[in-house]
Formats: structure tokens, C-alpha cells, sequence
């Protein structure tokens, strides 16, 4: 291998760059993630012990030196650049038309749903996406054999001989609220936006992948009102301070008591449309008291805390916000519908 360097170099030393795209060829040559020199780097693993000190010392010699003749090829093409500067231009062409990128219209309504919990003092948490079947169904307080965990709602990565070891996709965010109660005492008061799957048809209302958005809340006296109050200023500052809500009761493994929210629809002001199917509410998430077993679970005493905790769809909110009525236009990447985001 060390003849091979040696030969590198050599051909290194004579090589002549004229023109940028000699400096491009150079580059994807020796330097790119497919060239030479990360080529040289992986075969470096298989080099015996015994010769790897020797070995890597030309291997590092010859990266400096690799890197040294772009950067001198490169300030040389540059100043030759400068000193032609007004040869040849055309001013009476016409400009070249400056396109603005866009931000993502999920993206946005993230960064909106953070910045309106923030200000509640609810701090951004992460998790896997990978996830064991214990911290996305059994410590949520899942029976053994709740439909949630059968091979059509759920991607398993790897069953184990123990259903709580199975790797899956997780299906919800709520793992970060395991993990989250885990390894932090209350109070706790967090937001978990992120990726989920489900094995769903793709379709207009539905896909295997979408985002999900969850809130928890844990420490000493925490009632439902204290939920329904946090959800209805969320309601007011997402879809404006006319914004009513309603709770419905609902059942949900991880929560009890469990309630679905409802909020008034702002496209019609609650008489009644197309979207919120001529019912003058629009449903939004789900949510509820953090169920006793579930604080257990995460080795928070149910005794001496309580909590609540709500999940909604990033994509859900979206759609109502920019009416949006096919949900598969956020996964397509088409220029044309993500251009009507432009400065919003």
C-alpha cells in the first residue's frame, strides 16, 4: 500500500490545472467521497497492526499534500479570475432571475407550534425513531395483545423472544415521553414533534409516515383543567382568538380520564363547511390525564404526582391552516405547491 501512496504523490506532483474545470476534475479525482485519497483511507483498514503507524503517516502526508495543491490550484484560477475582471462582459444581457427558496409548509407550522408552547414554558425534547416495543406500547400502559401492536398497524424491525424487546417503527412520539420521565424528575413540561409510522394506505387523509406533535406535563396538583386551559390558549394563538374548543370524552391506553379536542372552525366561523364536515368543529388531537400506571412505569410515584399529556398531527394543523386538502402534496416535493409558501 505504501508503493501505492508513493504513486499518488508522484502523480499529485505533476499535475497541471488551467481551468476550473481541470480544479473539478482534480477534485472528484482525489478528494471527493469516491476518490483516491477516501479510497486509500478505507483500504487502511485491512493493514496490519504492525504497519499501520507507517502506513498512516503517508496516508496523512499525502491528504496535506492533496489538499495543499487544490487550495494552491484554486487561489491560482482565482487571481487569474480577478485580473480579467470586465473582459469580455456583456452588460446589455439580461440579469439572471433570482428564484428565493421556501421553507417547508410542515416546517412552519413546527416552528409556529414551538414557538407558542415556549412561551408557556414547555421545552423541546427528541427520541428514536427506532424504538423497543417497551417504551412505545408496553410502558404506555398497552395491553399484551391490543390491536396497536399486530403486524398491519405496526412496521416491526426484529420480533425478540420477549414481545417488550421487539425493535419496531415507533408509532407515536409518546417514547420520548417515557424516556423523557425516566432519566428527569418533575416538573416536567416538554414538546415532542417528530416522524412516526403506521402501516396505513397512502391516500389523501392517510400515510405510512406523517408527524406527530405531543405535550406533557407532570408534577405536584397538575388537574385537567390545568390541560384544557393550556390546549385552549394553544387553540387561540394557532387558529386566532375567536378560536372555541370542546372536549369529548375518548379513550386512549396512556391516559386516563381521556378526552378528543375540538376546535370551532375558523374557515366558517362554527356554521358549518366543507372542512369541518358542516358540524362547525374541526377535531385536533387527542389528549388526557397521564395514566397512574404509565408515571409507574417511568418510575414517577403516581402518589405524589400527576400530569397530562395531548398528541395532534403536524399535518393536520397544516392542512387546516393553508387549506390543504390532499395530504400526500407534503411527501411529493413538486416546486409548484411548495413555491405558495414564499414569505409565509
Amino acid at each position: 500500500m505504501l508503493d501505492k501512496i508513493q504513486e499518488v504523490i508522484d502523480e499529485i506532483s505533476v499535475t497541471k490545472v488551467i481551468s476550473k474545470e481541470d480544479l473539478e476534475n482534480f477534485r472528484l479525482k482525489y478528494i471527493s467521497r469516491k476518490g483516491v485519497l477516501n479510497d486509500l483511507f478505507e483500504q487502511f483498514k485491512a493493514v496490519a497492526n504492525e504497519q499501520k503507524r507507517a502506513v498512516g503517516q503517508e496516508l496523512n502526508k499525502l491528504k496535506n499534500i492533496t489538499e495543499q495543491r487544490f487550495k494552491e490550484f484554486s487561489d491560482a484560477l482565482e487571481n487569474a479570475s480577478e485580473e480579467n475582471t470586465g473582459l469580455g462582459l456583456d452588460l446589455t444581457l439580461p440579469v439572471v432571475p433570482n428564484f428565493s427558496g421556501t421553507v417547508h409548509p410542515l416546517t412552519l407550522t413546527r416552528q409556529r407550534v414551538l414557538e407558542v408552547f415556549a412561551r408557556m414554558g414547555f421545552n423541546h425534547e427528541d427520541g428514536p425513531e427506532v424504538e423497543t416495543d417497551w417504551y412505545n406500547f408496553t410502558a404506555l400502559n398497552f395491553p399484551e395483545n391490543h390491536p396497536a401492536r399486530e403486524m398491519q398497524d405496526t412496521f416491526f424491525v426484529e420480533k425478540k423472544a420477549v414481545q417488550k424487546d421487539d425493535v419496531l417503527l415507533r408509532t407515536h412520539t409518546s417514547n420520548v415521553q417515557v424516556r423523557l420521565m425516566e432519566r428527569k424528575k418533575p416538573p416536567i413540561r416538554s414538546i415532542m414533534i417528530g416522524r412516526v409510522y403506521r402501516n396505513e394506505a397512502i391516500s389523501a387523509r392517510a400515510h405510512c409516515q406523517f408527524h406527530q406533535i405531543e405535550g406533557l406535563y407532570v408534577d405536584k396538583n397538575v388537574s385537567f383543567k390545568d390541560l384544557k386551559d393550556t390546549l385552549y390558549h394553544f387553540a387561540k394563538e394557532m387558529f386566532g382568538k375567536d378560536t372555541k374548543i370542546r372536549l369529548r370524552p375518548s379513550y386512549f391506553p396512556f391516559t386516563e380520564p381521556s378526552a378528543e379536542i375540538d376546535v370551532s372552525c375558523f374557515i366558517c366561523g362554527g356554521k358549518g363547511c366543507n372542512i369541518c364536515k358542516h358540524s362547525g368543529w374541526v377535531e385536533i388531537a387527542g389528549s388526557g390525564m397521564v395514566d397512574p400506571n404509565v408515571l409507574a412505569n417511568s418510575g414517577i410515584d403516581p402518589e405524589e404526582y400527576t400530569g397530562f399529556a395531548f398528541g395532534m398531527g403536524v399535518e393536520r394543523i397544516t392542512m387546516l391552516r393553508y387549506g390543504i386538502n390532499d395530504l400526500r402534496l407534503f411527501f411529493e416535493n413538486d416546486v409548484r405547491f411548495l413555491r405558495q409558501f414564499e414569505g409565509a
